[in-house]
């Protein structure tokens, strides 16, 4: 079995370029999407409920949620996360009786989400969470989490351990909704062959875009900024975008012009020719959707305001790209094979090939890849960024007929051989992978409404007046 795992082309996202379009899951943005929980309360003890502001609402509880309670508390802070957001993107919204109750359900949603993963085992991916901390940091303006942390708790303390926490939750809830989304669609190759017969399938071509992507970083975390920063945000966000809609633009002096007076430089600039499937699926649908010289209106994020420009366009019916026929040889390094000792064995079979011995026949007899040792080490064809990348720069590196030096990744020691060199066309492979993730953004929707569904109809709810 192979051990190395493919890229997710629709997980892609903009991080070597310094951006990043990845939204914190949060309970506004859930409260836009949430239908009504099934709720045991009568219709007279919702309408009783006064419109709380943190002016009338002393602390209790609002809701029970199976063997959980929901306080006023959470439900103020919440509605104003929410009113502040919807003001952010320019449709502010009242503190209404419907809010409130769309808010409290996206609450109780959320509580039910979070029982669930702590049922199931979910662990949160902490090389993830430092990631998401360190572009927190980055966009306001710090170089390190610690300075973060310094920053947050010196204004309020637990502040840091706070938004650590919230991180984490956001991210256990994404991946359970990932696995019970993923559990429910079910796209087969019939689905696909229509799909690329239909009308919607000719955007899927081997397009590549030019973007200018830019960015107005916060001048702190969203929830603390005043409504006049937001505002300032959105602003330099609008004079930046009215400039890049003029053609041929320096997007340098556009930038610099844009900048005036705000506080925080501004990220980003032209990103050059990306193909389709190198983007984010949310991005890529954006961009799709652009003509050659329009810009998209502000796109508001957790780290900033986003504006994308659609510079240029390059069409294409192929899509070579290179291939390696690779084959090779593992020593594992495990609780059984000291690194030492696995290092000791790949050193002698790598003698053994310096004098004569046969590389598919040592695979064959001494590999502990059992998916590809029965077949003398043959990983068959093998494309870019489909091997883990200590992996990938050797076989890069070394020539059709030959074979590498020892070398070792995170699985143990390793000797390759490339049998062959080829540029394939994968217009065909790259075509239904991207009909499959379009027909999967389309399903996946009805998929997690009635997931949720399920999961509010097998709780005990209680909105209490």
């Amino acid at each position: 079995m192979r051990f190395f795992s493919l890229r997710q082309t629709s997980q892609a996202v903009f991080l070597s370029m310094g951006l990043t379009t990845a939204l914190v899951l949060s309970v506004s943005a859930q409260a836009a999407t949430v239908k009504p929980a099934k709720v045991q309360a009568t219709t007279t003890q919702q309408n009783s409920v006064a419109r709380l502001t943190p002016a009338n609402s002393t602390d209790g509880i609002i809701a029970l949620v199976n063997d959980n309670a929901i306080l006023k508390s959470d439900l103020v802070a919440a509605i104003a996360q929410t009113q502040a957001r919807a003001k952010a993107a320019g449709e502010p919204i009242a503190n209404s009786a419907q809010l409130q109750s769309e808010v409290l359900n996206s609450l109780i949603l959320r509580e039910l989400q979070l029982s669930l993963i702590k049922r199931v085992g979910l662990n949160p991916d902490e090389a993830a969470i430092n990631k998401r901390l360190e572009q927190i940091a980055k966009a306001e303006g710090l170089n390190s989490i610690a300075a973060l942390q310094q920053r947050l708790d010196s204004a309020q303390a637990g502040s840091y351990a706070t938004l650590r926490a919230q991180l984490i939750e956001d991210a256990a809830i994404q991946a359970l909704q990932q696995r019970q989304i993923t559990n429910r669609v079910r796209i087969s190759e019939q689905d696909i062959d229509a799909f690329l017969a239909s009308p919607e399938a000719k955007r899927l071509n081997q397009s590549e875009y030019q973007t200018v992507h830019v960015r107005v970083p916060y001048i702190d975390d969203y929830s603390r900024l005043s409504e006049a920063q937001r505002n300032d945000a959105l602003k330099v966000a609008q004079k930046l975008r009215t400039r890049l809609l003029v053609p041929n633009v320096d997007v340098a002096e556009a930038i610099a012009a844009s900048q005036g007076s705000y506080p925080i430089p501004l990220q980003g600039g032209d990103m050059g020719f990306h193909k389709a499937a190198t983007l984010p699926t949310e991005l890529s649908s954006e961009i799709t959707k652009l003509e050659v010289g329009a810009v998209s209106a502000p796109l508001i994020t957790p780290e900033g305001i986003d504006i994308i420009k659609l510079a240029d366009k390059k069409s294409s019916d192929t899509m070579l790209v290179p291939q390696w026929d690779t084959s090779h040889i593992l020593v594992k390094v495990d609780e059984l094979q000291t690194d030492a000792l696995a290092e000791q064995k790949i050193n002698d079979l790598y003698s053994q090939l310096r004098n004569g011995a046969n590389f598919a026949s040592l695979a064959s007899t001494y590999s502990d890849d059992s998916g590809s040792a029965g077949r003398g080490g043959d990983l068959d064809w093998v494309g870019e960024d489909q091997m883990i990348a200590p992996f990938e720069a050797m076989m890069k590196n070394t020539a059709v007929g030959d074979y590498s030096a020892p070398f070792k990744t995170q699985f143990g020691w390793h000797i390759l051989k490339v049998e062959g060199k080829r540029q394939q066309d994968v217009s065909n492979e790259y075509r239904r992978t991207m009909a499959r993730q379009a027909l999967y953004q389309r399903l996946a929707p009805q998929a997690k409404e009635d997931w949720l569904q399920e999961l509010r109809a097998g709780a005990y709810i209680q909105v209490l007046g």
